[in-house]
């Protein structure tokens, strides 16, 4: 058993200088599964815990809206609309707006949990080993990689049955046809159904990184044996 831990250690922290590797070595844990420390476990742990925090707040009334970590404003190429209907005291129609492509978002959020999960499950110790020395949100990053072509694909039609469904496609065309017959100003169509799923994502991603950094930099945020074991590692 002590050599399994020992080339566990070795192969986890091949940069490390011996006097460093003796320190991990002194400090390893002695609670195993089937002789190892389970690197890959804790990770999953972790980031299970970003998916139920952090992302189950993103489909709840307000979740973007009113979170200035993910708030989706508008596109840049529309902040000449934002403008001109706030010159006219039409402020109230824009932030109308704002807060329709905000409900589409975290209305579509709610499909993203089981494609998730899935991709948590399909962490290796070869994952594992390169996530936990990497950045504070490596394991986000890797979930990012795994999820965010499947996430577009199940988001994007999610987003425009949304517009319809939380009024924003009313909204908009409201907005839009206020902005239009101002004297003098390029008219606009804008399909934001594609903006609004990038955002989404782009959110969703922001708040798994937030709770991910809490348990790699916060000894209280670790509340489970495995997550301490694990990230006592790249302490």
């Amino acid at each position: 058993m002590a050599f399994k831990k020992l080339t566990l250690i070795c192969i986890s922290f091949i940069t490390f200088s011996c006097a460093e590797l003796q320190d991990v070595v002194n400090s390893l844990p002695t609670e195993t599964t089937n002789g190892t420390l389970d690197i890959a476990g804790g990770l999953r742990q972790a980031l299970d815990l970003g998916i139920d925090k952090q992302v189950t707040k993103l489909t709840q009334k307000d979740g973007f809206y009113k979170n200035d970590l993910v708030k989706i404003v508008m596109p840049e190429e529309l902040q000449k609309v934002d403008t001109a209907l706030r010159k006219i005291g039409l402020g109230n129609l824009a932030d109308e707006g704002i807060k329709a492509l905000n409900r589409a978002a975290e209305d579509a959020v709610k499909e993203a949990t089981p494609i998730f999960i899935d991709a948590v499950k399909e962490i290796t110790f070869t994952d594992a080993k390169n996530i936990l020395l990497g950045t504070d949100n490596a394991a986000t990053n890797y979930l990012q990689t795994k999820t965010n072509t499947a996430l577009y694909s199940k988001f994007n039609p999610v987003i425009q049955n949304s517009f319809s469904k939380v009024g924003a496609d009313q909204i908009w065309t409201n907005l839009i046809n206020n902005y239009n017959s101002i004297p003098f100003v390029n008219k606009v169509n804008p399909d934001l159904t594609d903006y609004v799923t990038t955002e989404a994502l782009k959110g969703v991603y922001t708040m798994i990184a937030v709770e991910e950094k809490k348990i790699r930099t916060n000894l209280n945020s670790r509340t489970t044996s495995l997550l301490q074991q694990v990230f006592a590692l790249q302490d």
